[in-house]
């Protein structure tokens, strides 16, 4: 991760959930691609040692991106992003659960609403991230399941991919 760039991770108790907010060294057109393009996403998604496989991804209002994550036996964790507000290079927003390989909510573990912004200023590109939950016990779950670490080193992922592309 460059630590000249602002990485903040907030937990709002009242407001129920996690905020965000990244700067990136990168246009917001490559960074919103980047959030955007399967092939890119499967890039940079997970934490390594694991890897994203996209099924589908049809971003649209009311589509759906079905993803693995790959462990590195090759185990897979299915989840889905059902996508509820998008503006291209400003705002992307969608529903975020763990599934079945065919996007079947399966596993009663908590989901969450993501919302983000993406703005500019002096070419760097902020993402601000908030992830919205139905109860402060799913925050809980989701710490505890280390979301805070591997997103963090999603980040870093996307920071290297970024470099690369520009």
């Amino acid at each position: 991760m460059n630590n000249n760039l602002l990485f903040d991770f907030t937990v709002n108790k009242e407001e129920k959930s996690i905020e965000i907010k990244r700067e990136f060294k990168a246009s917001r057109e490559l960074v919103w691609k980047a959030w955007t393009t399967p092939e890119l996403l499967d890039k940079w998604w997970a934490p390594k040692p694991y890897h994203i496989k996209t099924k589908f991804l049809d971003l649209k209002v009311d589509g759906t991106w079905l993803y693995a994550m790959v462990s590195p036996e090759g185990e897979k964790m299915w989840c889905k992003a059902d996508y509820k507000a998008i503006e291209t290079n400003e705002l992307l927003s969608w529903l975020d659960a763990f599934c079945d390989e065919n996007g079947i909510d399966n596993n009663g573990k908590p989901s969450s609403f993501y919302t983000i912004n993406f703005t500019v200023n002096n070419n760097i590109t902020t993402a601000n991230i908030t992830l919205k939950h139905d109860n402060l016990e799913d925050i809980e779950m989701i710490i505890a399941m280390g979301f805070k670490e591997g997103f963090s080193m999603a980040i870093s992922n996307l920071d290297e991919l970024l470099l690369t592309l520009n």
